[in-house]
């Protein structure tokens, strides 16, 4: 029998497929349903956030990631990130937790506790395990059905900047913390 590929790429390939990242459950299905439209994150002392109505998310006038309207989320090269699924369940790659969101608030991964909110008004606020209540900014154009979207986007910033250990911010518990 001859051999298509060489041994050694033949190893590569398999050894790139398996380290590449599943995409999230359900994603041909999708999930959650999101609606869309023109709106905009005034975080105070950080860089706008602008969410357009093609579900594209910018940063500054960057392209940061792309909601679709059924809870799917790619990164700026248009590869899965996570999902939003029915139940409220945010789940990343390879299956991981990232936080369950509700209409107007957010958990972080392994908490049922609200980290976060969106008011119907816009305010952004974010919550410490000791009661404590911290604005950051507020969104403009995030009325009705595009509340929802509006706080995965909030969330998905919150997760960033967890993951990224940024140095200030709101603590939450031990090892935990939100900055926007």
């Amino acid at each position: 029998m001859p051999r298509l590929f060489p041994r050694g790429l033949y190893a590569l390939l398999l050894l790139t497929s398996a380290c590449a990242p599943s995409e999230p459950p359900n994603w041909p299905r999708g999930g959650a349903p999101l609606a869309f439209g023109a709106a905009r994150w005034d975080r105070g002392d950080g860089d706008a956030v602008e969410l357009h109505a093609d579900g594209k998310v910018f940063e500054d006038g960057d392209l940061l990631f792309v909601l679709d309207r059924v809870g799917r989320v790619v990164d700026a090269e248009y590869e899965p990130f996570a999902i939003l699924l029915g139940d409220g369940r945010l789940v990343g790659t390879d299956d991981r937790a990232l936080g369950q969101l509700g209409v107007t608030n957010a958990a972080p991964p392994g908490s049922q506790q609200a980290w976060l909110a969106v008011m119907p008004d816009g305010g952004v606020t974010a919550f410490g395990a000791d009661g404590e209540r911290c604005g950051f900014g507020r969104w403009a154009g995030c009325s009705g059905p595009v509340l929802r979207s509006c706080t995965l986007v909030t969330h998905l910033f919150a997760l960033r900047r967890y993951r990224n250990g940024s140095p200030s911010g709101v603590h939450f518990g031990v090892g935990m913390g939100l900055w926007l």
